[in-house]
């Protein structure tokens, strides 16, 4: 959040609601049209309009909780905890990465199995979502992504749909086509819960109906460049808007998210920005002073709760 707009939170975060005017008057060597313009980009984050010209402040209660540990052991989590999980797991996969923009030779990689999901589907909550970040369909990958979709099948997790991250004007082009795209792969346990607005009937019955599905029908896919190397603080760091327009479609502000391959954190920074808490377990020390690092630049702690 902006350094003027974490100012104006704080001076009015104690009061019922606040003016323009009051807010124009406590900055006045700011120019009007600045601090107008600061509550305005945070309306929804830090701000809610409940007349003209009349504001209140967003108190959050998002929680972090950041584990070391390794991300293929959930046992401290309780049965039917999660709302959503979503991942990138270090896939092991050398042909395909070779070239492109995810090298691991950094830190170990691994192919998932039956216990994975087994796992994943302990935790997880009835109707809620999966969400695999995975490398495109290719000649050396493919009988993986298949063993994938059967694991989760066996445990419960239906296969609900598949959007292409399109990683903007990237292109890399060894192999056999531009490695420029990654699959986003989400699953359901059971039934996708109703998050779906359905218009029909919403209009036929006069209050609001849902239908089973995500909370907007899914886009063709994401175009989204990667983030630039000179700005990553991990490897294989996905970029903050891919995670937070995924779980825009996935959740609800309040639930509970939980990365279990965290690296560089920026699924629980796109958790907290979008109201919702987070649990990340990464294995490697350096990156939890890392991510740690991370939230406490970006983020507003006093109003977030932090757990090491």
């Amino acid at each position: 959040m902006n350094s003027l707009a974490k100012n104006i939170f704080n001076c009015f975060k104690t009061k019922h609601n606040f003016t323009l005017q009051e807010a124009y008057s406590q900055y006045k060597e700011k120019p009007k049209e600045t601090v107008r313009a600061r509550i305005y980009d945070n309306l929804g984050i830090k701000f809610e309009r409940i007349a003209k010209g009349l504001y209140r402040t967003i108190q959050g209660n998002e929680s972090c909780i950041l584990l070391e540990g390794d991300g293929r052991d959930l046992s401290m989590l309780k049965d039917n905890s999660i709302d959503c999980i979503l991942t990138d797991h270090p896939w092991l996969d050398t042909k395909s990465n070779k070239g492109g923009d995810r090298a691991f030779a950094e830190y170990e990689c691994f192919k998932y199995t039956l216990d994975d999901f087994k796992e994943k589907a302990r935790v997880l909550k009835d109707g809620c979502f999966l969400v695999e970040i995975l490398p495109a369909e290719n000649e050396n990958n493919y009988k993986y992504l298949y063993e994938i979709k059967q694991y989760a099948e066996q445990c419960g997790l239906l296969y609900y749909s598949k959007v292409t991250w399109k990683k903007g004007n990237f292109i890399s082009n060894t192999g056999r086509k531009a490695k420029n795209s990654q699959d986003v792969m989400i699953f359901s346990k059971g039934k996708a819960r109703n998050m779906r607005l359905d218009v029909k009937k919403s209009q036929k019955l006069g209050y609001d109906c849902f239908m089973s599905g995500t909370r907007k029908m899914l886009p063709t896919m994401f175009d989204i460049s990667p983030v630039p190397k000179k700005e990553k603080i991990h490897q294989s760091e996905l970029p903050l808007t891919l995670c937070e327009q995924i779980l825009s479609y996935v959740t609800y502000e309040g639930e509970t998210v939980l990365d279990s391959f965290a690296g560089s954190g920026v699924i629980g920074e796109a958790s907290l920005k979008l109201k919702r808490s987070c649990i990340l377990i990464e294995i490697a020390k350096e990156n939890i002073q890392k991510i740690r690092k991370r939230f406490l630049e970006r983020l507003d702690f006093q109003e977030i709760s932090f757990c090491i």
